[in-house]
């Protein structure tokens, strides 16, 4: 019998543009800029994921409809979209702070972890989050 291995690579996340978006998760969400690569005039394959991450990318993907566009900063319908986790709570906490990141719910303890709710530039909510260990 065959044990299968799989995971998440990517979630696709819709924005407006491109390089707006790298520059809020690059500069101010502290991510590393995976991959961009031109696909055509009009597409790229642009990949962030948290700095030292090694799990799941997302694939920051520019809406070209407008259905697309309509979803933008809420593909959850106004729910918690992304959790980040953090071996640090108290430097990216402050973080958001300092880069003027919308805090929707002030920080609080959960029997699994610290937590405060976040929002990123369109309007998606985020989970950040320590792990009780």
């Amino acid at each position: 019998m065959y044990d299968m291995k799989q995971s998440i690579a990517h979630i696709s996340l819709l924005v407006d543009d491109y390089d707006r978006a790298i520059e809020f998760y690059t500069k101010k969400l502290k991510f590393d800029l995976v991959e961009d690569t031109k696909l055509s005039e009009t597409k790229r394959w642009v990949l962030v994921r948290p700095k030292g991450g090694d799990g799941s990318s997302l694939l920051l993907a520019r809406a070209d409809n407008q259905e697309q566009i309509s979803r933008i900063g809420n593909q959850t319908g106004g729910r918690v979209f992304l959790f980040l986790y953090t071996d640090n709570f108290v430097i990216d906490y402050k973080n958001l702070l300092e880069m003027n990141i919308t805090i929707v719910r002030e920080p609080w303890d959960e029997v699994y972890g610290k937590v405060v709710v976040f929002q990123d530039i369109y309007g998606n909510l985020w989970d950040l989050i320590e792990p009780k260990i």
